[in-house]
């Protein structure tokens, strides 16, 4: 019995997430039944991330266990010529038999990125939110330096939220625009709560147009309440980048 361990990339516009559910398709759901096709077992991935319906990847790691002699660094060659082409195993390696892609240690990248003005542009409507209203990125940047560090981030997590605690550390939270007119929110983190990123993207949308001024961020983290920060930004604009591990070699704290 060996581990193998996957990063995966996605385009999730046509999938239910990441994790199997009974009445849609999920990203698991074809990784599961395209390694149990190849490999002749019962495959069943275990996901780093559980990214919800319409959310992106460039970088989900997920792990599976088999007996196949087939070298680890091969299978993702293997794997993505019975994949559909909105996933694709960009790397495949054996790991340690104690390696999990949720519990090891780790640091976390999401991007949201939001298309920032008069019309929409047709070739970004998968991967970008469309927002017509003017953005001020240096008002957002202000308020996005003070999610920086180790917070309760009640009031930006879903009221769904399952996890046992709300705190998490921010390493990094960079608001910027580019030429072709988006604004990308790229949150660096050691964990994230449901809905979190995109709660975040929210908030930092209405500091951009005045409706919340930068000053305010710490007195909605006090709150510890959802409904004190802004809405949560739709999926489609939310990519998962990716993750880096203390098993590769990565000082999660200081790089």
């Amino acid at each position: 019995m060996k581990r193998i361990r996957l990063t995966v990339a996605y385009d999730g516009t046509n999938y239910c997430g990441w994790q199997i559910q009974p009445n849609g398709v999920t990203i698991q759901q074809k990784l599961n039944e395209a390694l149990s096709d190849l490999l002749g077992e019962d495959i069943q991935v275990t996901g780093a991330s559980r990214t919800d319906s319409g959310v992106h990847s460039l970088g989900n790691v997920c792990v599976f266990d088999t007996e196949t002699k087939m070298p680890g660094e091969k299978i993702s060659y293997a794997l993505n010529q019975r994949l559909p082409d909105d996933i694709v195993v960009v790397d495949s390696r054996e790991t340690s038999m104690d390696f999990h892609p949720r519990f090891s240690k780790s640091r976390k990248t999401y991007e949201y990125r939001i298309l920032n003005r008069k019309f929409p542009d047709p070739t970004r409507r998968l991967d970008t939110h469309f927002f017509h209203y003017p953005l001020d990125v240096e008002l957002m940047q202000k308020a996005a330096d003070a999610l920086v560090g180790e917070h309760d981030f009640k009031s930006f997590a879903s009221v769904h939220m399952q996890s046992e605690t709300s705190v998490r550390t921010i390493y990094r939270c960079q608001v910027t625009r580019d030429e072709h007119d988006i604004v990308t929110i790229s949150v660096t983190g050691n964990g994230f709560l449901y809905n979190m990123v995109r709660i975040i993207a929210g908030t930092l949308i209405q500091v951009g147009t005045g409706m919340i001024a930068p000053e305010e961020i710490p007195q909605i983290l006090e709150r510890k309440d959802r409904e004190a920060a802004g809405p949560t930004a739709p999926a489609k604009g939310l990519t998962m980048i990716g993750l880096e591990y203390e098993e590769d070699g990565k000082n999660i704290l200081t790089e």
